[in-house]
Order: structure tokens, then sequence, then C-alpha cells
């Protein structure tokens, strides 16, 4: 059975201004996550049409961080090997897509939707009544949930953080009732690994991966607020272009290693984001 979860992550910002917001925290964070050799590769990002949904971005991303991995994970993985993740972004809907060429039976599907309250919504992704029934809802705090202390930084702990543009912070407990204006992202993972012996351990660390993610670059996002807020989807598209030409320099650094996928790729791998 496929791991399903649903995460609800609020910011204290609009819809419209998280629009921005995400862009310009995934292309810094992405660059900030990479190495020589690992980290995220941008192979494509282009426009994209769907007869629902509208005009869309695609982007498609290899995610090189073997390093990275829990040794039990590292031991069943070659040296060199990445993760696939295409994204078809439909604002304010998202679909991402992660696989693995190495491991087809791992599967990882997200659907993101924003919406303008606090995670009221109970099926803001219209789940059908079966993946309701196996579906958990956890609400993610990006200011008071245990938070990995390898990534601290003081500067951008939202329990300190104020906005100079914009008043916002810090934020307080209780604070998603109370703040205004307030934003949720509505997400559904669903995590499959359908290998005898391994399939609830590595769901779970894909999940626990996600989650740890999400808080990582929501946290961001607040605190680097005055540094994207202002900016026009042509400004922040122009800063994606760029951060994403350092990132893929900083990827591909690692010349001498073997080249899996056709397209320049090197280096080992990562679950980076979605934290869009």
């Amino acid at each position: 059975m496929v791991l399903t979860k649903e995460y609800r992550v609020c910011m204290p910002l609009t819809v419209e201004e998280y629009k921005i917001g995400q862009l310009y925290m995934i292309a810094r964070h992405s660059l900030e996550q990479s190495e020589e050799g690992e980290g995220v590769e941008v192979v494509e990002n282009r426009p994209c049409e769907d007869a629902f949904h509208g005009k869309g971005q695609y982007t498609e991303k290899h995610i090189h961080l073997s390093s990275r991995l829990p040794y039990w994970v590292q031991a069943i993985c070659p040296r060199v090997f990445y993760v696939i993740e295409k994204s078809w972004n439909y604002y304010p809907y998202t679909l991402t897509e992660y696989t693995c060429s190495f491991i087809p039976k791992l599967h990882v599907l997200i659907k993101t939707k924003y919406e303008d309250n606090n995670g009221t919504t109970e099926n803001c992704l219209d789940l059908t009544e079966e993946e309701l029934k196996v579906r958990s809802v956890d609400h993610p705090d990006i200011a008071f949930d245990e938070f990995n202390a390898k990534h601290y930084k003081l500067e951008e702990d939202p329990k300190f953080f104020k906005s100079e543009k914009t008043g916002r912070g810090p934020l307080i407990e209780g604070w998603r009732e109370t703040d205004k204006p307030i934003m949720c992202s509505y997400k559904v993972v669903h995590a499959s690994f359908e290998v005898w012996g391994l399939q609830t351990k590595v769901e779970d660390f894909i999940q626990r991966g996600i989650r740890d993610i999400l808080l990582l670059g929501h946290r961001q996002a607040f605190a680097w607020l005055d540094e994207w807020h202002g900016m026009t989807l042509e400004d922040v598209r122009d800063y994606e272009r760029k951060k994403q030409a350092e990132t893929n320099e900083k990827v591909q650094a690692a010349g001498d290693a073997p080249n899996q996928s056709g397209s320049g790729s090197n280096g080992r791998n990562t679950p980076t984001q979605d934290v869009d």
C-alpha cells in the first residue's frame, strides 16, 4: 500500500506573495545545498500548458547526493546515481514526481495547492474516498516544530526574524490562528517503494525527509522575505535563471564522474524539494 500523507504548511503571506517567494527560495536553497558533484542540477526549465490547468512552467532536475543518504540506502545503491524530479507548476496548483532509473520501484508523487487560509480546507486536493481513508494529515509549524540543528541559523529563525519591509514577525505561539495575512500550502505526498522487507522503512524515510525539507524551505522563504518581497515575476525568473546556472556549475564540477543521463549530469544524489 502506498504511504499517503497530507502536509498543511502555513505561511504569514498571501498566495500571490508566495508565488514569488517560492521561486526565489527554491533557486537560492538549491544553490546553497549544492556542492561539487552533489546537489540539484537543472536539466530543463520551460513553459508548458495543460488543457485543464492552463499555462505553467515545466522543470526537470537531477538530484545528486548519495553521500547524504543513510548507510542502509547507500548499501543498495551504486556510488553514482541520481533522483529525477519532474515538476509542472500551474500556480496555485503544482504536480511533482520523483523517480530513479536504478530503483524502478521507487516513486513519489506530490500534489500541491495553495489557498489563502490557515489549513482549514478538509479536501483541498479533491482526493478520492479511498485516498481519504488512508491519508494522514500533518500540520508542520515553521516556527515551533523540532528542527534539524545542522540547518539552524539564528537569522532564519521565524521566532526571531522581523521583516523591515512588511513588519511581519517574529512568529509567536498560536501565530497560525492570529496572524494576517495567512496562507497554506496543501501538499499530498504518495510515497511508494514496493520491495519486500524494505517498503515500510524506505517509505517512512521518504516522508520524514520531505517533512524536513518543507520545514527548512518554508522557514527560509519567510526569513528571506525582505530580499524577494516587491520582486515581479520577471524579476524572480531572471534571478532563478542566474542561480540555476551557478548551481549547475557547482554540481557538474566533478567532471571525472561517469555520465549516467546523457545530459551532462555528474556526481551523486540527494532528495531536495518540492518545497514549493
